[in-house]
């Protein structure tokens, strides 16, 4: 799924402006980081990408397509995956009923008063076993670690059969062991099923590690575009406003 962005930018009723007027292409199939602190405008432009945030101008197009009008926000929204920061699972629900809500979008509102036919159930088995957690199907949300909670989240994204993955610092609540166990099995899977996929972080390590192609906002603007080789001191600086040193092994 090739997605372009014209002049997006999102600007609030405060006059605070979260992301300048921002042109971008995502190429079908890459692994894209977006890199930054917080409040860089990373969250924003990703949440552009399937309307949890309404952008003040521009346009988003996919496959050369402009995206307007409520049916073809549907289709979309259908077509992409949302891993969320906090998980965003119903703790007293299991497991695999947590991973059978990326199927909701399928239904109609009428429909979904129905259980689920078994043929999704199945669907949603597989997606838990990709993410290594088929034994912990009917075990309750909340009685998962934050690392296991977070690969609900990825099967549940799966179980929609995107084409396009989008992950909003997936790992940012997780230890760094975790976090990096995470990011690889994030990473396998959308280059495995050939997913277009866009995930923000504020880990320069990972973004290194798994970025094909890295874009570096700060203060609402994309200030370095590039893949990891080139993601140097200097880009790191102008990203995180302060200067830095890294050593030449991190660039082996």
């Amino acid at each position: 799924m090739m997605i372009r962005t014209e002049a997006l930018g999102v600007t609030y009723p405060n006059g605070t402006m979260a992301l300048a007027p921002t042109s971008l292409d995502i190429a079908e199939g890459r692994f894209t980081v977006l890199l930054g602190p917080s409040g860089a405008g990373k969250s924003t432009l990703l949440r552009c990408l399937n309307g949890l945030v309404r952008p003040s101008e521009g346009r988003i197009l996919v496959a050369g397509e402009p995206l307007a009008g409520s049916a073809a926000w549907r289709a979309h929204r259908r077509a992409t995956g949302m891993v969320f920061q906090q998980h965003q699972l119903i703790g007293r629900v299991s497991v695999l009923g947590n991973v059978l809500t990326g199927r909701l979008g399928y239904h109609s509102s009428l429909r979904t008063l129905w259980p689920f036919a078994r043929a999704e159930k199945r669907r949603a088995l597989e997606a838990l076993e990709r993410v290594g957690l088929l034994d912990k199907a009917l075990a309750r949300a909340d009685q998962l670690s934050g690392g296991q909670q977070q690969r609900v989240g990825i099967a549940r994204a799966l179980v929609q059969q995107p084409r396009l993955m989008l992950a909003d610092e997936p790992v940012a609540s997780l230890d760094p062991a975790t976090a990096e166990r995470v990011m690889r099995l994030l990473h396998e899977i959308c280059t495995s099923d050939g997913l277009t996929a866009v995930v923000s972080l504020h880990q320069v390590d990972l973004a290194r590690k798994f970025g094909e192609r890295i874009i570096g906002l700060a203060r609402g603007q994309v200030v370095f575009d590039g893949t990891a080789a080139m993601l140097d001191a200097a880009a790191i600086s102008r990203i995180y406003g302060t200067p830095v040193t890294i050593p030449e092994k991190e660039f082996a």
